[in-house]
């Protein structure tokens, strides 16, 4: 299964790079993280392998995310033309998901932010779920950047949502 989603942010590239990359931000806009822990190498950096713990009602899904593309490494004056990558592969008990993340600069202060996704299923259930479901992946990774640009332009955190 494959789908691709884009959103446009009211801040420029680079800041919402930075923002996007930091770990500190994660649990103020990727609603039902639990844990997201590097097992080997730094946070964000390729090659990095790290341990993923989501909530969704009263389930919670466990897998291994590893950082297949970055770049540039340095999110501070990024060139004007550069188009900003994050990529990531996640494995799961019976799911494999590749993730793509462009960044570009669409204005004065404006970026557009495109998201490709592609799932691979393992497994009666999960190819279950892949079949009859398939636009709750789509509707899960729109939820994820509504969130991040609400924290990103206003400053909404979704733990808030929760108290």
């Amino acid at each position: 299964m494959k789908y691709t989603v884009s959103m446009e942010i009211a801040l420029p590239r680079e800041k919402v790079a930075q923002l996007l990359a930091d770990p500190e931000h994660l649990p103020k806009w990727l609603r039902g993280l639990v844990l997201h822990e590097p097992l080997s190498g730094e946070h964000g950096q390729v090659g990095t392998t790290s341990r993923v713990v989501l909530r969704t009602g009263r389930q919670e899904f466990e897998c291994t995310e590893t950082v297949t593309r970055r770049e540039p490494v340095d999110l501070h004056g990024i060139a004007g033309d550069a188009v900003v990558h994050f990529e990531r592969e996640i494995v799961g008990k019976g799911m494999w998901s590749a993730v793509s993340d462009r960044l570009t600069e669409t204005g004065q202060g404006t970026t557009l932010w495109v998201n490709e996704n592609e799932y691979r299923f393992s497994g009666l259930a999960m190819r279950l779920v892949g079949l009859v479901m398939p636009g709750s992946f789509r509707k899960q990774s729109l939820r994820h950047m509504e969130d991040f640009k609400a924290f990103a332009e206003r400053g909404k955190d979704v733990r808030e949502a929760r108290a």
